[in-house]
């Protein structure tokens, strides 16, 4: 039996970039993209904030499970206003670890909430559904390039 830090410290494999979404302004549209550079400030052509949040991350695999609770299909990436869908790897076991997105180096940082906007954007008990599928915020470590199907790995 392995001790508690190998465990956490263990993936099986990495995940992958399934969507890449910039929001060219505050409350604007979210504009789908396969490409975009990774600043300190966070993806180049986003209205990103830079520090903690700079950019944002969301589990592929919790679109179908938000639709489930809302008794729909699976959640369409831009309504969530995440920079990036990774799917494959469990991003809440990346807490407070480095990650390598595509060529840039992120560190996840805190839980990204949902905003009071979700209501609106899901309909009734949008936010609720949301609450605990919301994803990850990261900070910038080393900038980079990232494209829908590049890697994302922990680096230890």
């Amino acid at each position: 039996m392995s001790d508690l830090k190998t465990l956490i410290s263990t993936y099986a494999k990495p995940g992958r970039v399934a969507w890449i979404g910039l929001r060219p302004e505050r409350r604007g549209q979210m504009v789908p993209v396969e490409e975009a550079m990774i600043t300190p400030e966070g993806l180049e052509g986003d209205h990103a904030r830079p520090g903690k949040r700079a950019v944002t991350l969301v589990q592929a695999e919790y679109l179908p499970v938000i639709g489930a609770m809302l008794g729909q299909q699976a959640v369409a990436p831009a309504i969530l206003r995440r920079n990036l869908v990774v799917e494959g790897i469990n991003l809440g076991a990346l807490k407070g670890r480095v990650v390598q997105v595509g060529s840039a180096v992120l560190q996840f940082e805190v839980i990204c909430a949902p905003c009071s906007r979700m209501e609106k954007a899901l309909g009734r008990g949008g936010y609720s559904a949301v609450r605990g599928h919301g994803g990850w915020c990261a900070s910038v470590l080393e900038p980079g390039r990232v494209a829908v199907d590049d890697l994302v790995r922990p680096i230890d």
